[in-house]
């Protein structure tokens, strides 16, 4: 059996940071990840990572607690107060301590760290390294693993985590070369496993990100937080749904529709393209479904205007990929852009400390819920946001191995896990059901991105709900052509098709019942906030009959809620 004192699931940002947290304190750490971590979604992240350096003219009076009120408004004032004061307080540490490792920002003539505008910041605070900022702090991280010698498990899997009387005992991998299941025995484990962004036909995520890492530790019984809220990003290339980085509104760029208008002017007129990415997203919904789009489908992001120069220095990546996807050239051609899903707010319900009721158990990154976005996230915080509370889960776990009296426990719980998930692999290969994993899957991204969407309304949720469950009970008359443990991709994305299912259950149920719009969650029928009735944390635990819903207060200790306006 496998044994480590520390297991790092995920080989993101989050992840790695993780792993280095822990490494400073205990050798026998390991990080196991589906692909290798250099390939991470991570590394699609591409405008920047917030921070109040102060080291923009414009930003010179900016602060870490007016970073915190950004975010707490950013999120319609649902995220926990004090998660995002001390998300918004560790900041430039942690930036810095970047910059100390390598990663190479972008510059301003004095040599500081340069800093751009986003979207719902009052001061310039998104350190960026051209447009490829997530791929840069990714390779700074992973020479940071190579550099301490961390265990690194790479193309493994988890297919299940052992909880044995109420206690984290370690899970049940997969070595997808050769398709056999291990035990590792762990005295803390940390899942870092990303979003679930295929639940969706239209999404920037990669097909990596198919929440199975968080409906793992939600078959537990590990409740999941605020599933409704998924942010779409108001700019992605159409027909691939790249992301159009908002470091492109941010350098400057407009939104235009088919009669040349900047509408933001009617919506956000102090913000304009910089308002929020949930206003900017119904906002170019609405330019759409009001026959004002191009095709019916899409704006225009307009970055002609800001030259040649600045284009190739400060978007390289942007102009590359339009010109490889789309065959134009930013420089001349306006992008053709529309919304498209690109982040959970909501994940595996833990705390300021990264900590689940489990004990042993962490999380954190995209699906994790500490609750620093509440309704909404902010542009440059969710890098932001990995290497802050990847570093603190690592530390936590530290703190409570060390507190530990029962190392080494949980060997019969895992072999039992073990025969258990030996038998559902087997069931799963062996069944002869006629139902096929790509029709079930586009039927559930369909149905995600149509009736779960930028708006939504009670019957269309309430048929979105029927669906999933539809194809829930069709995913047990599921059959597979390959046959074979080795290599198996059909078998890999059959056991996170399972995954998709249960998250999306969660997301539709969650926004069935909340009769509000806050944030993301905008409901057609309930246009208005309710903070009488809704501002709670919604809580979805697995049952064997679908999800149960319940709720939770929010911290709202340092702001009261007030209306949000750009």
């Amino acid at each position: 059996m496998i044994y480590h004192k520390v297991l790092v699931v995920g080989g993101g940002l989050a992840g790695m940071r993780a792993a280095i947290a822990v490494s400073e304190h205990y050798t026998n750490v390991a990080l196991l990840t589906k692909i290798y971590p250099v390939r991470s979604h991570s590394g699609a992240a591409q405008g920047g990572i917030n921070g109040a350096l102060c080291n923009n003219p414009r930003g010179l009076h900016d602060s870490c607690e007016r970073h915190g009120f950004d975010t707490i408004k950013g999120s319609d004032f649902l995220a926990d107060q004090k998660a995002s004061m001390l998300l918004t307080a560790e900041a430039p540490k942690r930036i810095r301590e970047l910059e100390h490792w390598g990663c190479p920002f972008d510059r301003t003539e004095e040599g500081k760290i340069a800093q751009r505008p986003f979207g719902g910041a009052g001061f310039p605070r998104t350190c960026y390294a051209a447009d490829k900022t997530g791929h840069v702090i990714l390779h700074v991280l992973y020479e940071q693993l190579v550099k301490h010698e961390i265990k690194t498990y790479n193309e493994w899997m988890v297919t299940k985590l052992v909880v044995e009387d109420g206690i984290c005992r370690g899970v049940i991998a997969m070595e997808l070369l050769t398709g056999k299941l291990h035990p590792i025995m762990a005295e803390a484990v940390i899942f870092t496993t990303g979003g679930s962004g295929r639940s969706y036909g239209v999404t920037t995520n990669a097909r990596t990100s198919t929440g199975l890492g968080m409906a793992i530790p939600y078959m537990e019984g590990i409740p999941l937080k605020d599933m409704e809220f998924v942010q779409f990003h108001p700019t992605t290339l159409v027909g691939s749904n790249i992301l159009m980085t908002e470091g492109c509104r941010g350098e400057g760029g407009y939104l235009k529709n088919k009669l040349g208008e900047r509408f933001m002017q009617k919506y956000a007129p102090d913000f304009m393209e910089l308002a929020p990415r949930d206003i900017v997203s119904r906002c170019i919904t609405t330019e759409i479904l009001e026959g004002r789009g191009f095709d019916n489908s899409y704006v225009h992001l307009d970055l002609t205007h800001l030259g040649a120069h600045k284009i190739i220095t400060r978007l390289p990546g942007i102009r590359e990929i339009c010109i490889n996807f789309k065959g134009i050239d930013p420089i001349t051609q306006p992008i053709p852009i529309q919304p498209g899903m690109h982040y959970f707010m909501g994940g595996i319900d833990c705390n300021i400390d990264c900590a689940t009721d489990v004990p042993g158990f962490y999380a954190a990154g995209e699906c994790a819920c500490v609750s620093v976005h509440g309704a909404n996230r902010l542009g440059g915080n969710s890098l932001l946001e990995t290497v802050v509370f990847g570093a603190i889960a690592g530390e936590k776990a530290v703190k409570y191995i060390e507190g530990k009296k029962d190392a080494r426990k949980g060997e019969k719980a895992l072999n039992s896990a073990l025969e258990q998930q030996e038998s559902k692999i087997n069931n799963l290969l062996n069944n002869q059901g006629k139902e096929k994993m790509p029709d079930i899957t586009k039927e559930m991204s369909e149905t995600m991105l149509k009736k779960v969407g930028v708006f939504r309304k009670k019957d269309e949720l309430k048929a979105a709900l029927d669906k999933i469950k539809e194809l829930i009970q069709r995913y047990k008359n599921l059959g597979l052509l390959n046959k074979n443990r080795k290599c198996n991709q059909e078998l890999m994305w059959a056991l996170e098709l399972e995954g998709n299912l249960l998250v999306d259950e969660t997301v539709v149920a969650g926004a069935l019942v909340r009769e509000e719009s806050r944030g993301s969650h905008s409901r057609t029928d309930f246009p208005k906030r309710d903070d009488k009735n809704w501002l709670k944390h919604t809580v979805a635990t697995y049952s064997s009959d679908g999800v149960k819903l319940s709720y939770k207060e929010v911290d709202t200790s340092i702001y009261e809620p007030v209306e949000r306006k750009y």
